[in-house]
């Protein structure tokens, strides 16, 4: 093993936490919102405060009203730490803001006026790959007697040959033409797992006092596998890396969350539950059922995602995000289809993530390969546009950090007058933002819908989609028509399948219902109509 070096100083001088130290600081104060909303930002297209066309940390925290008018408890950021790339993955400096956000001062304002308010704040990290420009690389390439050179790993003896990344690439082309080599850290190394402790506790509690209220309530673990990559050279990182890691993270603060990112998109998350010691993953089998639209997948997918969900451990339900195809594209704007995405998203459990523009209907449609045949980062800006604050599609905070730079620029779905802003939204009682404000509000004040338990209410249609949320203290019954067309539903409670019914009261949407002897009947229920019932009957 060759010498560890220790962080640069900066960074070790503001790291007061070991676990002798944390043990008699005072417990922090629960500002825990009733309902968690998460509101997924990337910030470098959310709102630009100082006229550099880039998104900041200042431009969110001005902000901040607007999200929680709408109902949000929770701020997701991309990564904040320096590299060449605009969304900020792989790393040429972890201990470093992008300058572009904003400093030091600028991330700790942001984030105590988050907690003032209430509200949590996460960050998201990917330490497992560096660039060229790192210095880990900079120092150990070529150079066996760095002190860098188990950070690293090589290939050949004369360190000259450092290992691919996710899918073998070696470097990456991004949208500005910009080119860097990319190499996979050594996880497994004892230095290096010791760097991620510190750094991650430094966010933890930046100024070391104990108290949390300048430090981040937890972290999204972007691309987090046991077996990285697939490839065998780091084959069981949940108990060699993150479980060590997260273990010794919570005895800093126990109530910080970690929140996976698994890399397969496939799976339901069951094993990082269970070994990887986070505390949520994100219930990617839900949301591509509910892109579908399929009442069979939906079902499905959703008795198995929240039925075989660990006790204590969370899914984070969602139809968006940074990498994918904006909901809005796939439903080609459909009115009543973007209404019931949001029921979906945030009715049928987990804690729900919005990712945003979602809430107003922005387009965008990343893909893999939509600008050539050569990997870059630009084929994912069409779903990482400037957020859309006005019906001109310019004024003040517009962060169109892309003008001009390249065909995603002249292909933009950002147009005036279109009715996708929050300008437009804001002002129209019937609009989709108005939408998810009134069911954010709907799901707050039920405790069902926040904590209850999923399941499945079986029924004969084609289309309806109908399913339970029980907690202690109530249950809610939520039906909504997925097709094009009325349909009639009719629930027996005993008939062996369902429980009984009690008396129901509705608590949204507006097609009549009728009830009697365990049974509720509901005639001609809308396309894409939404319909939840609370029910004062016992469970058997």
């Amino acid at each position: 093993m060759k010498h560890q070096r220790p962080l640069r100083l900066g960074l070790a001088c503001a790291i007061l936490l070991s676990t002798t130290s944390c043990q008699n600081t005072p417990a922090p104060v629960d500002t825990t919102p009733a309902d968690e909303i998460i509101y997924h930002v990337f910030q470098r297209s959310f709102y630009d405060s100082n006229g550099d066309s880039h998104g900041d940390l200042a431009g969110l925290a001005e902000k901040l009203d607007d999200l929680q008018e709408l109902g949000i408890t929770a701020i997701l950021l991309t990564p904040l730490y320096e590299s060449v790339y605009y969304h900020n993955y792989f790393s040429s400096d972890f201990e470093k803001i992008d300058p572009t956000y904003g400093d030091k001062a600028a991330y700790l304002s942001l984030v105590q006026e988050i907690h003032r308010r209430g509200m949590k704040i996460y960050m998201d990290m990917e330490t497992q790959y560096v660039t060229e420009d790192h210095l880990w690389w900079r120092d150990s390439y070529g150079n066996p007697a760095s002190l860098y050179s188990d950070y690293i790993i090589y290939n050949d003896s004369a360190q000259t040959q450092p290992e691919s990344i996710v899918f073998n690439l070696t470097e990456l082309l991004g949208y500005d033409g910009t080119v860097r080599k990319i190499t996979t850290v050594n996880l497994d190394h004892p230095a290096v797992l010791e760097y991620n402790f510190q750094l991650f506790s430094h966010w933890i509690d930046p100024n070391g006092d104990g108290r949390f209220d300048d430090g981040v309530d937890g972290f999204r673990l972007d691309h987090m596998m046991d077996d990285l990559d697939n490839k065998g050279i780091l084959p069981q990182l949940f108990r060699t890396f993150w479980v060590p890691l997260i273990e010794r993270l919570k005895v800093v603060n126990p109530d910080v969350q970690f929140m996976a990112e698994q890399a397969d998109w496939g799976s339901y998350g069951f094993d990082y539950l269970e070994r990887g010691g986070v505390d949520r993953v994100f219930a990617f089998r839900v949301q591509q059922a509910a892109r579908t639209l399929d009442k069979a997948r939906i079902e499905a997918f959703a008795d198995t995602t929240f039925g075989n969900t660990p006790a204590g451990k969370k899914q984070i339900m969602f139809i968006e995000n940074h990498d994918i195809p904006r909901f809005a594209t796939v439903v080609e704007q459909h009115p009543g289809k973007l209404r019931v995405g949001a029921a979906i998203n945030l009715l049928i459990g987990g804690i729900p993530s919005i990712y945003y523009g979602q809430e107003i209907g922005m387009l965008g449609h990343a893909e893999f390969g939509r600008y050539g045949e050569v990997v870059t980062d630009a084929n994912e800006i069409p779903s990482r546009e400037a957020f859309e604050w006005y019906a001109s599609a310019q004024g003040e905070g517009m962060a169109y950090w892309y003008k001009d730079t390249g065909p995603w620029w002249d292909e933009s779905n950002i147009k005036p007058n279109d009715g996708i802003s929050l300008e437009e939204q804001r002002a129209d009682d019937q609009s989709l933002w108005n939408y998810y404000r009134s069911l954010i509000a709907l799901r707050r004040d039920h405790d069902a819908l926040v904590n209850g338990s999923y399941h499945t209410i079986p029924n004969n249609t084609a289309n309806i989609l109908s399913f339970m949320r029980e907690s202690p203290k109530e249950r809610i019954l939520v039906v909504i028509n997925l097709g094009d067309f009325s349909e009639s539903l009719s629930l027996d409670g005993d008939d062996g399948h369902q429980e009984p019914m009690g008396t129901l009261d509705q608590l949204w949407g507006k097609t009549p219902f009728k009830q009697g002897a365990g049974k509720i009947a509901i005639d001609d229920i809308p396309p894409y109509s939404v319909h939840v019932f609370r029910m004062d009957g016992k469970m058997r």
